[in-house]
């Protein structure tokens, strides 16, 4: 693993310190560095025990792979409003329960010439079940809301 390695002018910077204040830690001990030919080179994590920051917990190995589910969904008969109305339905549910680590991603579009929706989802296979089950049940409904009916009242 490559580390990151800073110059004393970019740890000032980082530091928003002077320059011979950097150099003055690195000759009294207090930052460790390396000096290449006339200059300094400060490692990641000597600048990062020098300004008490955690070092980053080293990578787990993850147990299973994650798993990315792809779908689109084609609605026929739909018309512009009904599409809007779908359409906020589908992106509020991406934000309800689901994995925060893999995060649903939604994209809607309607064709009015063909009154033709589709709807594209990626994300973990838990939470596309979970829409694709919303979704159907808002299609295969009786609940007028396709229709027009329900914000009408």
């Amino acid at each position: 693993m490559k580390e990151e390695m800073y110059s004393v002018e970019q740890v000032a910077d980082l530091l928003g310190l002077h320059v011979r204040t950097v150099r003055g830690y690195i000759r009294a001990g207090r930052l460790k560095a390396v000096r290449i030919g006339k200059q300094y080179r400060i490692a990641r994590a000597d600048l990062d025990e020098l300004t008490g920051r955690p070092r980053p917990a080293p990578a787990r190995p993850t147990t299973a792979a994650p798993v990315e589910v792809s779908s689109i969904v084609q609605v026929d008969g739909v018309d512009r409003a009904a599409a809007d109305r779908l359409g906020t339905l589908v992106l509020a549910g991406t934000g309800t329960g689901g994995d925060g680590a893999q995060p649903l991603r939604v994209q809607t579009v309607h064709d009015e010439e063909r009154n033709r929706m589709k709807i594209v989802i990626l994300g973990g296979a838990a939470a596309t079940a979970d829409l694709l089950r919303l979704v159907e049940a808002v299609v295969e409904g009786d609940n007028g809301l396709l229709a027009g009916e329900a914000g009408d009242a």
